[in-house]
């Protein structure tokens, strides 16, 4: 049974009907699920807590839903088309119903190994079908997997592994990625010295280089696999039984691990995908993303597989071995949805349009944006000469603990404005508040971005830590779901996202908090204090601008702030990278002793028109000498 919104008339009906009685909306969709019970009680909830339940007391199995739902019809279907890093490299195409196979001979071989539901797995693997196989398999076998980018440096993964006491890390010998190869499994190793909760390591084999095996400890894919049979019954799960979690970097230093569970999650992910992207059966959809972040998990995994879509998974890169990877791809394939992050699309557009010349990209019907809001030239750009002027550009606004998308237009349905999310998709309520926390009706408000009722794939908690979900996105504003974004709402009503509020940078897409990068600058021993601010990038959207008191005996500057620049690289990983660092002399403080980032983050972005009345602060002289230092006078 579809739930696809065919109209535009069609779309208001259906957002009128989830905001009037969402409970009766959200059981209508959830019934054409698979349930192994059904549920008692559609929604119990209190922001105040915050405790949200959906589907409650009803017993299903995530992958029954992927697998058993749909191999009588599409068993021959492909669900993955695998795309590897290199051109020459022959590329895979996975049906259902060998994903179904694989998926159970893995889930025998983690049970082999010692994993039981409740156990948490952390996937710490490149871009192939392994990776959607390890994640399925937990999820049949009811274990909680926590998938890692595989570029986070060996600290940042043990702070993860420690912080869920995770039993196994599934990873590989070494990633492609682009001209690089990167030794994966010497990362885990190193990792692995510090986490006493891991007892295995299973290593898949992608490039072959020589790798250390720790014996007891470690097990090769091939041989976890080896003579397990492919059939397996997947575990009863409860709705709130834990699917996954998935670690951000918060404003204070440690990862916070965001839950999402199992009912209300598949419910929101298949919905979402098929209405946004307006998927129809037989279409070819790709999303760029990796799966180590939230759009891997929800846009490349979970939402396609259960609304029985195709989905294609690149292990590259957009410009290797050339900057038309991506149009080469679209052509090969005959993609018709396409879904990546502005930061791609800056990274293009600075090739100018020879790249693209060669491909028709004519297959295309649908084109998307994540990760940041996307500015208007890139917009057009994308637009124009992706889509071609013709394909309806879906510029998607959601977050990891949304779970799904919660802003965009529906591809083709609902209308498109450059650089605006658009509309909430049904069942989503979003509000724009004043500091206060007053409602701001009607149009043309600008204020911050808040949600004032549940919704299925909304964040139940950070693991271990329920205080600190609590204070983080339901204290700031009483009964409301606080997203940490300014928002406007445009004279037609049409939603713009203006960017964080908080202490808290988006880096090519990811989020990344100023204090985790803090607190890794702080680790090198010539580092007195320092401060971290995002500052408008061309490619990046938003890049890293480091403030840094130093000692600065027996150094010179240039080679101090590449030391910081490597400390960071190593602590946490490449991503988090200062583009900018400035040694300064002090930070500009309130008597209190509180930073004012507000200024650090005008200096960053080169515009000192209005630092606003500086002589109540503790320092006041040092922000004459930081400006001086960035070259501003």
């Amino acid at each position: 049974m579809s739930h696809k919104i065919q109209t535009l008339s069609g779309y208001f009906h259906e957002y009128q009907k989830s905001v009037t009685n969402p409970e009766a909306f959200w059981a209508r969709i959830a019934e054409s699920f698979h349930w192994k019970k059904q549920w008692d009680k559609t929604l119990e909830w209190n922001f105040e807590e915050p405790d949200v339940k959906w589907f409650v007391n009803g017993k299903l199995n995530i992958t029954e839903n992927i697998f058993e739902r749909h191999l009588y019809t599409k068993g021959d279907t492909p669900a993955i088309i695998w795309e590897p890093n290199g051109p020459n490299e022959a590329n895979r195409i996975v049906t259902y119903r060998e994903l179904y196979e694989m998926t159970n001979q893995f889930c025998n071989a983690l049970e082999a190994q010692g994993i039981q539901k409740g156990d948490r797995v952390i996937i710490y693997m490149p871009m192939v079908p392994e990776a959607a196989v390890a994640m399925l398999a937990c999820a049949r076998i009811g274990a909680i997997h926590s998938v890692v980018f595989a570029g986070f440096s060996s600290s940042s993964l043990a702070d993860r592994i420690n912080d869920c006491e995770a039993k196994m890390v599934l990873t590989s010998d070494g990633n492609f990625r682009g001209a690089k190869q990167i030794p994966v499994k010497a990362v885990v190793d190193e990792a692995v010295e510090n986490t006493p909760s891991i007892e295995k390591v299973i290593v898949l084999k992608r490039t072959g280089e020589e790798v250390v095996m720790k014996e007891g400890r470690d097990v090769w894919w091939h041989d976890a696999i080896q003579g397990q049979s492919s059939e397996y019954t997947a575990k009863e799960m409860d709705s709130e039984d834990l699917l996954f979690i998935l670690y951000t970097s918060g404003s204070t230093g440690k990862p916070k691990g965001v839950v999402h569970t199992t009912g209300g999650y598949m419910v929101y992910s298949e919905y979402s995908f098929s209405n946004v992207f307006q998927y129809s059966q037989g279409d070819v959809y790709w999303c760029t993303a990796d799966i180590g972040w939230i759009t891997g998990h929800s846009y490349i995994v979970y939402g396609p597989l259960l609304a029985g879509a195709t989905t294609l998974m690149f292990e590259g890169v957009p410009t290797f071995p050339h900057a038309g990877r991506f149009w080469e791809i679209v052509d090969k394939y005959k993609v018709n949805q396409f879904y990546t992050a502005p930061t791609a699309i800056r990274a293009l557009q600075v090739y100018g349009l020879e790249p693209i010349a060669p491909y028709s990209l004519d297959s295309l019907k649908v084109i998307g944006s994540v990760g940041e809001p996307i500015n208007e030239e890139a917009w057009h750009w994308y637009h124009d000469h992706i889509g071609k002027g013709n394909c309806p550009l879906v510029d998607t606004w959601w977050q990891t603990e949304t779970g799904g998308i919660m802003i965009s237009a529906l591809a083709g349905i609902t209308p498109n404005k450059p650089a605006h999310a658009s509309l909430p998709l049904p069942g989503i309520q979003p509000v724009i508040v004043d500091a206060e926390g007053n409602e701001l009706k009607g149009n043309n408000v600008e204020g911050n971005l808040c949600i004032k009722f549940p919704w299925p794939s909304m964040l139940r908690t950070t693991y271990g830590d329920h205080e600190k979900c609590k204070n983080v996105y339901f204290s700031a504003y009483k009964n409301m779901y606080f997203t940490g974004d300014g928002a406007k709402r445009d004279h037609d009503g049409y939603l713009r996202i203006l960017g964080r509020v908080d202490d808290v940078i988006n880096v090519s897409g990811h989020r990344m908090g100023t204090a985790e990068v803090e607190n890794a600058i702080n680790e090198h021993p010539k580092v007195v204090e320092s401060a971290v601010v995002g500052y408008p990038h061309d490619v990046k959207g938003q890049g890293i601008y480091a403030y840094v008191i130093c000692d600065m005996e027996g150094r010179t500057e240039e080679s101090l702030k590449q030391e910081i620049k490597d400390t960071v690289r190593k602590i946490i990983g490449p991503i988090a990278k200062p583009d900018m660092v400035q040694i300064v002399p002090g930070l500009p403080k309130t008597r209190s002793g509180k930073i004012m980032r507000r200024i650090l983050r005008k200096v960053a972005s080169k515009d000192i028109s209005n630092l606003g009345d500086t002589s109540t602060l503790l320092n006041p002289e040092v922000v004459d000498q930081i400006v001086e230092g960035a070259g501003l006078k």
